[in-house]
């Protein structure tokens, strides 16, 4: 303005230096902006942020590719559990601590001498047993009448003191699955995070670490 003018003139008149307005402030920024150096920390600034976008896409690529396979593996074996992995050596030589089963579930009666896994109320880990014997009942095994003994190969006695208070035997609904694929040895990390959680924690925590920061 005329009054913003005669005021400037006034200083120079006085030897003063007057003050930057802001049209000279915003220049400078875009001058500076436009400067070879500014230039490459744009295009730092946004290469951090398309490899950080890309890593968190891999990570959730990475779940959503696990979550479908877990899926697929319910379909196909028709158990809600299909995989499970040997916590003790109750059923050894047959299978050992830290084996991994691969279940079935065919919609079928369960046979004495077969493998299954069952899960008893009450009771969050399913177990790996054999079946020992059982009573058909004269009755369909669909309507869940038949009852079931299993017991460990290598244990002395039979389940029942495994099984809840007052029950004596197993019916087709607490049958999980059977073993179906053996796969030796590949269950020892799930136990290993099973025994110790500040293992799982931190194996989760690094495993996080990489995806996230890994290079492309």
């Amino acid at each position: 303005s005329t009054s913003m003018a005669r005021h400037s003139k006034v200083r120079a008149a006085a030897g003063e230096t007057p003050p930057p307005t802001d049209a000279g402030v915003e220049g400078d920024v875009d001058a500076a902006a436009a400067t070879p150096t500014g230039m490459k920390k744009l295009a730092r600034s946004l290469g951090i942020t398309r490899q950080s976008t890309l890593q968190w896409t891999s990570l959730a690529l990475i779940v959503t590719t696990a979550l479908m396979i877990w899926r697929v593996l319910v379909l196909t074996t028709h158990s809600d559990s299909p995989v499970v992995v040997v916590l003790s050596g109750s059923m050894e030589p047959a299978f050992a601590r830290g084996d991994l089963l691969l279940l079935r579930n065919e919609r079928r009666a369960s046979e004495v001498g077969e493998v299954v896994v069952f899960e008893i109320d009450n009771r969050a880990v399913p177990i790996v047993h054999r079946i020992l014997r059982k009573h058909e009942n004269g009755a369909d095994w669909e309507d869940d009448s038949r009852l079931m003994l299993t017991k460990g190969d290598n244990n002395y006695a039979d389940d029942v003191a495994l099984y809840a208070p007052g029950q004596r035997w197993l019916r087709e609904s607490h049958i999980v699955g059977r073993a179906g694929l053996l796969i030796p040895h590949i269950g020892r990390l799930t136990i290993l995070m099973n025994d110790y959680p500040w293992f799982k924690f931190g194996l989760i925590g690094i495993l996080g670490y990489f995806v996230v920061t890994g290079k492309d």
